[in-house]
């Protein structure tokens, strides 16, 4: 490891020197320009979607390009007077390497010293601040971008959702599709201004897609630019709202979710203020103003039973989608007896989201329905690249995620990626005492679990009276690789199992041995997952034992007589 070491500081040392430049002037290295004036990263002139603070690290580096910057340091640059422990460096710098694709096809911009810190390699190129661009021109009316995304070729699944929304819309003026990332907020919105456009004269549409802006004071220029009016003023806001007071138009935000306080504030004015104007906004969470109606975007609904018939798993629209999308990969064959099962299966692990249907359905051509199926069972899905058309956060789950992830507070990350330790259904008790921090009473972590859910990252389930929680099935393999990442994952499923152990052997107390067990049954993937983890790690077999000895009177109420008796062996 010291070899490894000395030779990647020699490395470092030998770097090409960085010239020198001003403070705000662009700066080139590889394929990207940054910006620091605008805090805007581009690759081949397209803008980057990469975080905030992974910006700072990106700055903060290329400031001391050619030297070793260490963790502590990164730590004072970047996150000042804020409390942060070495895993956040590690994160944001993992997310930074993959924005910048460190290591893809020979690219190397930034090095790890093995117990020194990070050092920028790449030779850097100072460039010209662009020239400002002159304002737009007036307009006598608003006009249609041009930019509206068009529909997909067949929509499934969604032409009840469409058409309620569109009546909804001319109603009320202000509506908000709100949805996890891929679920189809932007294909419904696309929809809906279709079947509306002729409401609106065809012209009078103005599309906004704020996915590719990183800074909420350009969000009212952006608007004014779509619509095409001349701002003179020092009040662009107010001056927008007047400008389309007497007019009728629609008007679509798409993407909001980390723009929210701009857009919220700007979408307040727009329909107070302008009586004429419809707003129909896309983001992963809503609004909270006044006169707003969001509306949660359902995932497609798949199978209930797991053997269906080939009919019976045709009658639900995650099935039809994703045999419609393998047809266009290169599978020509019939959905039979056989396979509606496994399609059956691989819709619920992708949680009838259609985004992570259509990549799955695409591989169908390749590898076949069953081939894909054994894809899936990894974090596989994670990776698989859909069309390159489509927005870089769409083109793949991961990057979908490394999108919602990154919008997270700090503390929402790590409690997201504790979360992943979970199968199936938990409790908020549950979620508090494994994923919360030492010395917290598990308020902080109450209140990021219900911000992860208004970000629509966690997603609620009732049973009966009692509210449960879960992860998409993707997003908990995203996050378990996230907790992997800073290390954490064996001392959470350690704290995992003991809760459990500690959750039943409270009820045997309580209620004695032959306790009605039923209102528990929600529990039970996490009482064999924690049974597997602590009976495979030998510091942890104490627990097994007593875990097991107190999962008994479960098994045996829910009739899961062969697995009581398989775990009382071991024990």
């Amino acid at each position: 490891m010291t070899g490894q070491a000395t030779a990647r500081t020699d490395e470092i040392l030998l770097a090409p020197p960085h010239v020198e430049a001003s403070a705000h002037a662009p700066i080139s290295f590889g394929s990207f320009r940054l910006d620091r004036a605008q805090r805007l990263l581009l690759q081949d002139g397209e803008p980057v979607r990469i975080g905030s603070r992974a910006l700072d690290l990106l700055i903060a580096l290329i400031d001391r390009a050619g030297e070793i910057v260490s963790r502590h340091e990164l730590l004072e640059l970047v996150w000042r007077n804020v409390v942060v422990d070495e895993a956040g460096v590690r994160v944001h710098m993992a997310s930074l390497r993959r924005a910048l694709g460190d290591g893809r096809d020979g690219a190397r911009y930034i090095v790890n010293v093995a117990g020194r810190g990070y050092s920028f390699v790449a030779p850097i190129t100072p460039n010209e601040p662009d020239p400002q661009p002159p304002p737009p021109a007036a307009s006598l009316a608003p006009r249609s971008t041009g930019r509206v995304p068009p529909p997909p070729r067949s929509l499934i699944g969604r032409e009840a959702v469409i058409a309620s929304l569109s009546e909804l819309l001319l109603a009320r003026r202000f509506i908000s599709i709100v949805g996890p990332g891929g679920i189809g907020k932007t294909t419904v919105a696309a929809a809906i201004v279709q079947r509306l456009q002729s409401a609106f004269d065809d012209t009078n549409v103005i599309f906004v897609d704020f996915g590719a802006m990183t800074e909420g004071r350009l969000v009212p220029g952006a608007v004014i630019a779509a619509v095409g009016c001349a701002i003179g003023g020092a009040d662009p806001v107010t001056e927008l709202v007047t400008f389309l007071a007497d007019k009728r138009v629609l008007i679509i935000f798409d993407s909001c979710e980390h723009l929210v306080d701009p857009t919220s504030l700007l979408a307040g004015e727009l329909f107070q203020r302008s009586p004429g104007v419809h707003l129909l906004v896309t983001s992963r969470e809503s609004l909270r103003v006044d006169g707003e109606t969001v509306h949660l975007l359902s995932p497609l609904a798949y199978p209930a039973d797991e053997f269906p018939t080939a009919p019976e798993a045709l009658a639900t629209p995650a099935v039809q989608l994703f045999m419609d999308r393998a047809a266009y990969s290169g599978f020509h064959g019939e959905l039979t007896d056989s396979d509606a099962p496994v399609v059956g299966e691989i819709c619920r692990r992708t949680d009838g989201i259609a985004l992570a249907i259509e990549l799955a359905a695409s591989r169908v051509g390749t590898y076949g329905i069953r081939g894909v199926a054994n894809l899936l069972a990894g974090n596989a899905k994670l990776r698989l690249a859909g069309r390159r058309t489509v927005v870089p956060r769409h083109q793949t789950l991961e990057a979908m995620l490394d999108w919602s992830f990154e919008l997270l507070a700090e503390l929402e990350q790590r409690v997201l990626s504790r979360l992943s330790v979970f199968v199936g259904l938990f409790s908020i008790e549950a979620a508090c005492s494994v994923a919360g921090s030492a010395g917290d009473d598990g308020k902080a972590t109450m209140v990021s679990i219900a911000s992860l859910v208004d970000k629509s990252m966690v997603w609620v389930q009732p049973v009966g009276e009692v509210v449960f929680y879960r992860l998409a099935d993707v997003t908990r393999a995203y996050a378990m690789t996230k907790m992997q990442e800073v290390e954490e994952l064996e001392p959470i499923s350690r704290r995992h199992a003991r809760y459990f152990a500690s959750l039943l052997k409270g009820i045997a107390i309580e209620h004695g041995a032959y306790a009605d067990m039923r209102p528990y049954a929600p529990h039970i993937s996490n009482v064999r997952k924690a049974l597997e983890w602590s009976f495979s790690d030998p510091e942890s077999h104490a627990v097994a034992v007593e875990l097991a000895a107190d999962a008994v009177p479960l098994f045996l109420n829910l009739w899961l007589l062969s697995e009581g008796r398989h775990w009382s062996r071991f024990a």
